[in-house]
C-alpha cells in the first residue's frame, strides 16, 4: 500500500504507455506471475465475450494455422496448374518440331490450341513480309500488309515485345475477330519477332476473367518464341 492510499488519497492510475514501455523492458515479467496469465480478460474478437489471455493466443494461433493451411493449399493449386501448363507446352512444342515449313507450322499451332489448350477463339496475324504457305488455315490466319494501319495499332505491343493480357479497343477486337467481336470478354496478345515483328497470335474468351492484366505470362512468352521460329523456318 503506498504512502497515498495510507493517507485516503486515490493513487493516480498508470499510464498505459508507461505499462506498455515496462513490458517491453521485461518481457519475463508474465513467467515471474503466471499467475496473471489466469486473471487477464479479453474481448474476444468474433462473439463478444470475454476470454483468458491464453484462450485468446490459442485463438489466434488457430486463426494462424488455416491461414497458413490456406496458402499452402493455393500453392499447391498453382503448382499443379503450372504442372498442367508445362506439359501443354511440351506437348505444342514436339508439335512445331514435327513441321517443316512455315505453313505446315501454322496448321499445327491452331490444332494444338484447339485440342491441346481449349482454346476455340484464336487468330494468327502475319505481316505480308513473312507469309506461310497456302495450306495453312484461312479461318486462323490472318495475312496483312505490314502498314496496315489496324495492324499498326498493336505498335506498342510490339514495342514492349511481351504477351499482353486483359482488354483491348473495340477496333482491335473486331480486327482480330471480326463477326465473334462482341462475344470476346477478354484477349491475350502474344507477338512475334522482337526487332520486324513477323506478327502476332491473339487468344480469346468469352470470359472477361480468363485473360487478366495480373495473370502470369511466362507460358504465353515460351509459345510466342515456338512460333516465331517455326515460321521462320523454310
Amino acid at each position: 500500500m503506498t504512502s497515498n492510499q495510507l493517507r485516503g488519497i486515490p493513487a493516480e492510475p498508470i499510464e498505459e504507455q508507461a505499462v506498455i514501455q515496462y513490458l517491453h523492458r521485461n518481457p519475463d515479467f508474465f513467467e515471474q506471475h503466471p499467475q496473471l496469465l489466469t486473471r487477464l480478460r479479453l474481448l474476444h474478437p468474433r462473439s463478444g465475450s470475454t476470454v483468458s489471455l491464453i484462450e485468446r493466443q490459442v485463438e489466434v494461433l488457430r486463426e494462424k494455422i488455416q491461414s497458413q493451411d490456406q496458402k499452402l493449399a493455393e500453392f499447391v493449386q498453382v503448382a499443379r496448374a503450372n504442372n498442367v501448363l508445362a506439359e501443354k507446352i511440351h506437348r505444342f512444342t514436339r508439335r512445331l518440331l514435327r513441321t517443316s515449313g512455315a505453313g505446315p507450322a501454322v496448321a499445327e499451332i491452331e490444332a494444338s490450341l484447339r485440342e491441346d489448350f481449349d482454346t476455340f477463339h484464336t487468330v494468327l496475324v502475319l505481316a505480308s513480309t513473312g507469309l506461310p504457305d497456302d495450306d495453312a488455315p484461312q479461318c486462323f490466319l490472318r495475312r496483312v500488309d505490314a502498314e496496315d494501319p489496324a495492324f499498326r495499332s498493336f505498335d506498342s505491343l510490339f514495342a514492349a515485345c511481351k504477351p499482353r493480357c486483359g482488354q483491348i479497343r473495340d477496333t482491335q477486337r473486331e480486327f482480330l475477330f471480326g463477326l465473334e467481336a462482341p462475344n470476346i470478354g477478354s484477349v491475350a496478345l502474344i507477338p512475334l519477332g522482337s526487332q520486324t515483328p513477323a506478327g502476332l497470335l491473339a487468344l480469346g474468351s468469352v470470359d472477361r476473367d480468363r485473360f487478366h492484366p495480373g495473370m502470369s505470362t511466362e507460358f504465353l512468352w515460351r509459345m510466342g518464341e515456338l512460333i516465331t521460329d517455326a515460321l521462320a523456318r523454310t
